[in-house]
């Protein structure tokens, strides 16, 4: 399952929908949003994404992490438009029969999703607005 949205992120359905009756483990990450970045205050966020492409990738990747891993079901949600402090902006969750396998995919989609997916963070700080460069450091 892969959505994009601007409503708010509703994990305990995530969790339903993903979560079966063989599962041992059901792993997640969420994003928020941060109130700083580099040492400046950040206000609030916004998302754009190019939709139709960012949702074909997100299948792809979602199709892929289920082959690479031994899990069962993968969600992933990523929200768009303007995002308060402290709002879940991205959610991963991920359910198998083992946790280690669970948390191995969970790591990994998160990965490649800040890697490959076009959707961009447009931060609005006290003393400015900037485009943030979504490709992932670590």
């Amino acid at each position: 399952m892969v959505i994009l949205q601007t409503e708010p992120i509703d994990l305990a359905s995530l969790f339903e929908q993903v979560r079966g009756d063989g599962d041992g483990a059901v792993v997640h990450f969420v994003g928020y949003v941060r109130n700083h970045h580099k040492g400046r205050e950040v206000r609030y966020l916004e998302y754009h994404g190019y939709d139709e492409m960012a949702e074909a990738e997100m299948r792809r990747l979602a199709d892929s992490i289920r082959t690479e891993f031994e899990i069962d079901a993968i969600a992933i949600v990523h929200r768009l438009g303007r995002l308060e402090i402290g709002d879940a902006s991205v959610a991963v969750v991920i359910s198998s029969a083992h946790r280690r396998p669970a948390f191995d995919a969970c790591r990994e989609a998160m990965d490649r999703l800040k890697r490959t997916v076009p959707i961009w963070k447009k931060e609005f700080f006290v003393d400015g607005v900037e485009w943030v460069d979504g490709r992932d450091p670590c």
